[in-house]
């Protein structure tokens, strides 16, 4: 057997550049070992811990790629695995052939035959063997070392290109799902600054400055609507894990059967449904930040799953036995007394205690003393954008009613109220300077300090206004403006003429007379009648 030419080396060096896949540079590279080495099966496997899987094979039956090796378990595996050299195995060799039966070139028991293995090295580290067979004893005794060392080195560097590629191709798998999972995100948010020069937001935000810096687990507590996950974006953002991911979790939304699976990922046909593998939400955020939302709603069983991330950084996938290191922070948040939900057995408290090394704690809008107005320009700009507006103010005697609503929403409805009356302000308006005033305000607070008296003032005049420009009917505007209100305020009282007076803080005498002139009565259901 001569060495193997350089034209055959040039050749599989053209072929592997202009391969596309590795199961096009593995076919070629077989391809060419045949044609050097005359044998009858040839077979690539790649070592993966205690197993060998074939990557490519000519020679054997297709069936064959299925399998996993154990290299403990087949005598002339162990042997190629152990040595650096190039292994031939005597004819009479007793140790089992891992082929038996699986030989395209011959049925039943494989008979005395020539067998070969070479051991694939890359910077000294065992990646994958060759293997080649032939049905004619002892033909590879005289091949030369040096053809068999060229053929090793050549076997090794493609299967090593293979692995980074797919090493590569995983890596910016794992990229684009991030990127999936930010995208989706960012479409359903907005801001991220946390506005207010109250007292309590500056504290919060030297809070925020300082605890940033590390790479502890924070606890956010707050009522609803307070802006929890702003918190958690600002924290994220200003750690040194901001070139990671910031990946969200709602723990209330999570299906309590497939709460594993979400957080940590399954395999293919772990469980009923699992039609392909699936990565989970802590390994989308290795090397960033994790932040789950509403902590408080997950189940007991879960929360021992949790403790054992915060606890060594390890999960398990579903359908997998080992354990698997990720790299992430943890930020949670909660609307609950968590300490409360301890106390009632409804939370562990170890989970608790590795959860809130550092609390903190959002202040609610009602707290925040001046925070109001700035909001409020905030969410009014942003909301002429959305609505596409040329201008959108707010009435100066608005801001007082803003400020002494106590807003159980926090600012998630001071957001909505916004926007909500900026729509009513804007189907009122002819001019392009649309302003918000209290009118539209007490249409949109269900516990407002706006009177009726102070809501019909201020529709008056900016319907006077209105009508300076154009030919309107003032008293039949003002008319439809009452009837709405009143209409509105008896239906969220269930029709009750006390309740609704006191809401709209108006004698009752005088609502009934108001209402019987617009044509409002209440029977088993409100109905306007004709005036």
């Amino acid at each position: 057997m001569s060495e193997i030419s350089s034209t055959a080396l040039i050749e599989l060096a053209l072929n592997l550049t202009n391969s596309l896949t590795a199961g096009d540079r593995f076919e070629r590279l077989l391809s060419t070992v045949r044609q050097a080495v005359a044998c009858d099966a040839v077979v690539l496997l790649h070592v993966q811990g205690d197993y060998l899987k074939p990557l490519a094979l000519q020679g054997l039956t297709k069936e064959t790629l299925g399998r996993r090796f154990e290299i403990a378990a087949h005598g002339r595996f162990k042997q190629i695995c152990q040595s650096t050299t190039p292994l031939r195995f005597a004819a009479d060799c007793p140790l089992g052939d891992p082929y038996d039966g699986l030989l395209l070139a011959h049925d039943g028991d494989l008979p005395v035959h020539a067998c070969m293995g070479l051991p694939l090295l890359s910077d000294g580290k065992l990646i994958g063997i060759l293997t080649l067979d032939s049905m004619v004893p002892n033909v590879f005794d005289d091949i030369p070392n040096r053809t068999l060392d060229m053929i090793a080195a050549m076997s090794a560097a493609t299967l090593k290109t293979a692995i980074l590629l797919q090493q590569l191709e995983q890596h910016s798998k794992h990229n684009q799902q991030v990127v999936a999972e930010l995208t989706h995100e960012a479409l359903i948010k907005d801001g991220g600054e946390l506005i207010g020069e109250s007292p309590s937001m500056l504290k919060l935000k030297q809070e925020l400055e300082m605890v940033a810096a590390s790479n502890f687990s924070i606890l956010i507590e707050g009522e609803t609507g307070v802006g929890k996950e702003l918190v958690a974006r600002t924290l994220h953002r200003q750690s040194s894990r901001n070139q990671g991911p910031l990946v969200y979790v709602n723990c209330a939304a999570l299906p309590e059967n497939l709460i594993e699976s979400e957080l940590f990922g399954h395999v293919k046909g772990a469980f009923t449904g699992a039609e392909r593998t699936r990565t989970g939400k802590f390994n989308l955020a290795s090397g960033g930040t994790i932040f789950l939302d509403e902590i408080g709603e997950l189940p007991l069983a879960a929360q021992s799953k949790l403790l054992r991330v915060l606890q060594n950084q390890e999960i398990q996938v579903v359908g997998k036995d080992d354990v698997e290191y990720v790299d992430v922070r943890i930020i949670a948040a909660t609307n609950r007394q968590l300490r409360d939900e301890v106390d009632q057995g409804r939370f562990r408290a170890d989970l608790y205690h590795r959860l809130s090394v550092y609390p903190v704690i959002v202040p609610p809008l009602r707290e925040r003393d001046g925070d109001i107005s700035l909001l409020s320009g905030y969410f009014i700009e942003s909301t002429r954008r959305k609505l596409g507006m040329q201008q959108l103010t707010l009435a100066k005697n608005a801001i007082k009613v803003l400020d002494d609503y106590d807003w159980p929403g926090n600012v998630r409805e001071l957001e909505h109220v916004i926007s909500r009356a900026a729509l009513r302000a804007r189907s009122d308006s002819h001019s392009p300077i649309v302003r918000i005033g209290l009118a539209h305000l007490a249409l949109m607070l269900p516990k407002s300090k706006v009177s009726l008296d102070d809501a019909i003032a201020s529709q008056a005049t900016a319907l006077q206004h209105i009508a300076a420009q154009a030919d309107i009917n003032l008293k039949q505007q003002t008319d439809d403006f009452q009837r709405q209100l009143i209409l509105q305020y008896l239906a969220e009282q269930d029709g009750n003429w006390s309740a609704t007076a006191k809401r709209l803080q108006i004698d009752r005498a005088n609502l009934n007379r108001l209402a019987k002139r617009l044509g409002i009565r209440v029977s088993k259901s409100i109905v306007v009648q004709p005036v």
